[in-house]
């Protein structure tokens, strides 16, 4: 009954400007039970004064579009990830509410509900990894459809969203499933990243060190990150990873605020973090991400 009563709720928030959420993978999962529910406790904190829903046992991953009006369309769009320590998914906090903000700034949201919690014996970002590569290439492949520009798809996640975004902005080059259809034949490189309050991005032990999977070089595309100093996540996680995007010569830009700690989305606060918004968007402009918004009208996908 929770799982029904969320569904109906996130229609009918979302209806006015989302189109139906689209299956990832054409034939299901494997091992999909379809258990996914809102698992909020009465116990959960409230962020800016509301509550947040907070979805697990998400098995059968989907990507949802947002679409701007058609007189403000940029041709951008985003794939959004949200957080959840790869247990859940902060799905409106850090989902629809800030799919609703690209939209403002004309950019197309594309909400992305990856697989949570990982399965046994499986590094706990594998399934997310795979569903996030997917979500890229599925994307690419309806830009004439939903007047994208293939040139100028992004990744954003928040916590462990972040760090998704990081790998999958690091791995595009390794293919982590069998193709299913003709999109997988297109690139599943991000053009651009946005990093917020990201988690997992050094080495648990050793915060000055770059996890792994992190395999930055001069082909990772730019990236803009925001952290607080006071995140219990640690600062850490985005200082160094600009610290080796730095070295790799990629153009890449930090912001560190003194306050605000962790999963606040951009819910308005009285600290500064939830500033980071408006600068975003400044860094789009400034790297040619946001050229205009005068009607879009697609572009041809290249492979």
């Amino acid at each position: 009954m929770r799982c029904l009563v969320l569904l109906v709720l996130l229609a009918v928030t979302t209806a006015s400007f989302a189109a139906d959420p689209i299956p990832l993978w054409p034939s299901g999962t494997p091992g999909g039970k379809g258990l996914e529910a809102d698992m909020t406790k009465p116990s959960d904190g409230l962020v800016a004064g509301k509550p947040v829903i907070r979805l697990g046992n998400v098995d059968n991953p989907t990507i949802t579009v947002f679409s701007p009006p058609a007189g403000k369309n940029t041709g951008v769009a985003v794939v959004v990830c949200p957080g959840g320590g790869y247990q859940i998914l902060a799905y409106d906090l850090e989902g629809t509410e800030v799919c609703d903000w690209l939209n403002s700034i004309g950019v197309t949201g594309v909400l992305l509900k990856y697989r949570v919690p990982p399965i046994a014996l499986r590094k706990v970002y594998s399934g997310p990894l795979q569903d996030a590569q997917r979500a890229l290439r599925l994307v690419r492949s309806h830009a004439g459809e939903w007047k994208i520009d293939p040139n100028r798809i992004g990744i954003l996640g928040f916590s462990a969203g972040g760090h998704l975004s990081a790998v999958t902005a690091c791995q595009f080059d390794k293919r982590t499933y069998e193709p299913v259809d003709a999109a997988d034949s297109l690139s599943c490189r991000p053009d651009f990243a946005v990093l917020i309050y990201p988690a997992y991005l050094t080495q648990k032990d050793r915060r000055e060190i770059v996890s792994p999977e992190l395999t930055v070089t001069s082909n990772t595309p730019p990236t803009f990150l925001v952290q607080t100093e006071d995140d219990p996540v640690h600062v850490e996680n985005s200082l160094y990873y600009f610290l080796a995007l730095k070295k790799a010569h990629v153009p890449a830009e930090l912001h560190v605020f003194p306050k605000g700690g962790h999963g606040y989305g951009l819910r308005a606060s009285t600290n500064s973090v939830t500033t980071w918004p408006k600068l975003a968007e400044q860094w789009m402009h400034s790297q040619g991400i946001l050229r205009g918004v005068e009607g879009f009208e697609g572009t041809r996908v290249t492979r």
